[in-house]
């Protein structure tokens, strides 16, 4: 009952929090013309395109206009050069109706955004914010919210930071909290600490209850896929493809889907697989939104194959496929995984004639099931290699106990009698443990590899 009540507490509203309200933004994206922060894979039009993708994700917000505005350094207190900035200042003042500003950097600071909304007169938000907010709308389960709520630990941190100095600036000097030795910085921030503490216990808890579930369904011995891609690639439309489950509802959206969920298929030898629906990836996904999250993937680590889906549509494909690969690393998954994942190129319904250009690559569409039973065969293979399962046909004897053993220790696939001397060729994928086992049991068994 007290973890109950703790952690409804760590999943109470959020001072951070935006609120249901509808929201009239204006986006500016700072686009870096030449140096070491401009990248060489995408566009300021791109990127303001996904940045307008964000937005159309949130209910009641609305784009009122895109504005590109070039500086050298994103990095500065105002973030654009003088004239820039005064230029941009009256296009803001001058669009109807205007309640905020996405500025589509990562993240910007407290200080900075104070200036800036005193400046605009509206509020100001910048990648961290928007995305947090709309992760905050998609969170289902507990864990989601309390990965959402690590995130926002940074910029409480922040927040406070700025609040203390505002402080200062009026009364010169900061005081005392009623003679406890502690200044109000010290104790907001041993109040964060605790709650950063609290729910990392949380997490934990959860993880272990997952890990407990693993080594369950471990025992079944199911192989699991984790389908991973940039966010809005087809992953949930492809897993619907894959198991036939109606029940899946894919949704057009950046971030649809926040926590993993897992769905049963059969692949072409009726071997039954569990497919795992993960979060999606975002180019300039804020760091700590990804070490948050780094729960839910970890799931990953212990899938037997992964499959990468890219939408082939998308202009910035391959910037997309850079950013999957690099969260991949960085989430330091065995090699092996690294080596046998899939590459899926969705979408290609849209493409004429498409041809993809990468080696091992599977040209699909989801929506529209082409190319899915050659996807299914090579997830087999692939399968049965990291899994050491085999395909394998034993002549049995009807009378003895091998049929019954099978049905336990393996996946049985066909069962052809032959009634003229009471034996059966069953098909079946054995892992290699039972396989040994099999043979040391029923030594006079035929055994045909497949």
């Amino acid at each position: 009952k007290e973890d109950e009540a703790e952690l409804e507490e760590l999943l109470g509203p959020s001072p951070l929090a935006l609120g249901p309200d509808a929201q009239r933004v204006a986006i500016v994206h700072p686009a870096v013309k030449w140096g070491p922060k401009k990248s060489p894979l995408t566009t300021a039009e791109l990127q303001i395109a996904e940045a307008v993708a964000l937005v159309d994700t949130l209910q009641n917000w609305t784009v009122l206009d895109k504005i590109i505005i070039p500086t050298r350094n994103p990095n500065k207190k105002f973030v654009f050069g003088k004239g820039n900035f005064q230029v941009l200042t009256e296009k803001i003042k001058k669009l109807p109706h205007v309640t905020a500003v996405f500025l589509n950097v990562e993240r910007i600071s407290s200080l900075t955004k104070k200036e800036l909304e005193s400046a605009w007169g509206v509020k100001v938000f910048d990648r961290y914010t928007v995305v947090l907010h709309i992760f905050r709308c998609n969170a289902r389960t507990k864990e989601a919210k309390l990965q959402i709520a690590l995130a926002e630990i940074p910029l409480l941190r922040s927040n406070l930071k700025n609040e203390v100095s505002q402080r200062d600036q009026q009364r010169g000097g900061s005081r005392y909290i009623m003679g406890s030795g502690e200044t109000f910085l010290e104790t907001q921030n041993r109040v964060l600490k605790e709650r950063e503490l609290k729910i990392r216990n949380a997490l934990e808890k959860l993880r272990r209850k997952r890990a407990l579930l693993r080594t369950q369904r471990r025992k079944c011995e199911f192989p699991m896929v984790s389908v991973m891609g940039y966010t809005n690639c087809g992953k949930t439309t492809l897993i619907k493809a894959l198991t036939g489950e109606t029940g899946l509802q894919p949704r057009d959206q950046l971030f649809a889907t926040l926590d993993i969920t897992a769905h049963a298929g059969y692949l072409p030898s009726h071997m039954a697989v569990i497919y795992v629906d993960t979060i999606g990836f975002l180019t300039d996904l804020p760091h700590n939104l990804v070490e948050s999250f780094s729960a839910t993937l970890e799931e990953v680590a212990y899938s037997d194959l992964i499959v990468h889906v890219r939408d082939i549509t998308h202009p910035e494909t391959n910037l997309q496929k850079a950013t999957v690969l690099s969260v991949l690393r960085n989430l330091n998954l065995p090699s092996h995984l690294l080596d046998s994942m899939v590459e899926v190129h969705n979408k290609v319904d849209l493409i004429e004639r498409y041809e993809p250009t990468e080696e091992n690559a599977l040209a699909i569409s989801a929506l529209h099931g082409h190319g899915l039973e050659e996807l299914k065969q090579e997830i087999e293979k692939k399968i049965l290699t990291s899994t050491g399962k085999k395909i394998v046909t034993v002549n049995i004897n009807l009378e003895g106990p091998q049929l019954s053993w099978l049905h336990k220790e393996a996946t049985v696939q066909e069962v052809e009698v032959m009634p003229e001397d009471g034996t059966a060729k069953v098909k079946v994928i054995i892992g290699s443990s039972a396989f040994g086992r099999y043979k040391n049991l029923f030594p006079n068994s035929k055994i045909f590899m497949s």
